[in-house]
């Protein structure tokens, strides 16, 4: 189904109405380079649009959701604090099942047009449809981070990865819940270690959790004393994790970004010889969106900055290594040969894998699994 073209006399009213706007992006905060990325975004918005970009730096997008539903308890309908937000998974299931998102609005960009709505996961987000509440704005997908110098093959699938955490103990840890990092992992695991993954799929239940989560929680009480520190402590973030790996204190790491190798390479995180790879089975995949609020104080504002996210142009610059390092969520053949031309300008750094390296992404699980895993996880392993 092609979708109806934008009404373009309506887009340019817009982009009048927001010349003078102030938008407040709430996004995560804990990436130098993603922040330098976002600076760069407010420069050109400012300069092209008169729009001016404020990133509010969190640790947790939550944080966001959470004054967003205290202002709506409140009866706070208009002149939100937040104008826009970077998220996905459970935390746009409960903006939307709140009634805390305004549009659907992505019809309304011109931009939206030149989206992958097909081949990558654009229109899901973690089993719930996205209905044109957000805007997808990054692919990416799980891997595992590895220094070739130290470990020459590593372990190919969940199955050998345990077989070789037992040969190699103290080599391998992961973020703790309820960090999102090592929450993929658990649920990497837990589909690896499922045949059937309708459950998986669908809302979790009192009845179901036990017998589906069994897996999982078998395949960590084998794993966890083989972990870095046996298994009593845990790095707290990706960053952590990077950081053990870089000082060859592990020698098996993990993201879910393809391009971490590069990019961390490139900021000087990781050493020239670091690779990525995914299972064999595949590896868990998803996308990140753009929401408004439904109380933003700068909606046509925000409408602005998402659509020059989706340009080329933007979408270009976060998949450079150089200066971030995420997949664009643009579809190639809509694009025209100059628009191409910027993604081939992208240097190919040695640590980033072509796409045929990569296995095909699995999907995510819906969002309450989440909850049921951080939960389960705290109950059984976050006493050591």
């Amino acid at each position: 189904m092609v979708a109806p073209p934008v009404d373009m006399a309506a887009w340019n009213a817009t982009v009048e109405k927001a010349r003078g706007q102030t938008v407040f992006l709430n996004a995560w905060g804990g990436s130098p380079k993603i922040n330098a990325y976002w600076d760069w975004v407010a420069a050109t918005v400012r300069e092209r649009y008169g729009v001016e970009l404020r990133h509010v730096k969190i640790n947790d997008i939550s944080q966001a959701v959470t004054r967003i539903l205290t202002e709506k308890t409140a009866g706070r309908a208009d002149g939100g604090s937040v104008d826009l937000v970077w998220l996905n998974g459970g935390n746009f299931a409960i903006m939307k099942a709140s009634g805390l998102l305004y549009g659907p609005f992505t019809n309304r960009l011109p931009n939206m047009r030149l989206v992958d709505t097909r081949g990558k996961p654009t229109l899901v987000d973690f089993t719930v449809p996205v209905e044109g509440l957000e805007a997808p704005f990054s692919v990416t997908q799980f891997v595992m981070v590895y220094d070739t110098l130290n470990l020459p093959v590593p372990p190919r699938s969940v199955g050998t990865l345990l077989e070789w955490a037992k040969a190699n103990p103290g080599r391998l840890t992961y973020p703790q819940p309820p960090n999102s990092l090592g929450i993929t992992f658990l649920k990497q695991v837990l589909l690896a270690r499922q045949s059937d993954w309708s459950s998986l799929m669908q809302p979790a239940t009192d009845e179901n959790e036990g017998l589906v989560l069994e897996p999982l929680w078998s395949f960590l009480d084998t794993l966890h004393p083989l972990l870095w520190r046996q298994g009593k402590e845990f790095p707290a973030s990706g960053a952590d994790l990077r950081r053990l790996l870089n000082d060859g204190d592990i020698t098996l790491s993990m993201a879910f970004n393809p391009l971490e190798a590069a990019s961390s390479i490139e900021s000087g995180l990781l050493p020239p010889s670091s690779r990525v790879y995914t299972f064999e089975e595949g590896t868990i995949g998803n996308a990140n969106f753009l929401a408004i609020p439904f109380n933003a104080s700068a909606k046509e504002g925000a409408l602005v900055v998402i659509n020059f996210l989706l340009t080329p142009e933007a979408q270009a610059r976060k998949q450079d290594p150089r200066y971030w390092g995420a997949d664009t969520v643009l579809a190639w053949k809509k694009l025209t040969q100059g628009e191409k031309d910027l993604f081939r300008g992208i240097p190919q750094h040695p640590a980033a894998p072509l796409p045929d390296e990569l296995a095909k992404p699995l999907p995510e699980p819906h969002p309450s699994w989440t909850d049921r895993i951080e939960k389960g996880w705290h109950r059984r392993y976050a006493a050591g």
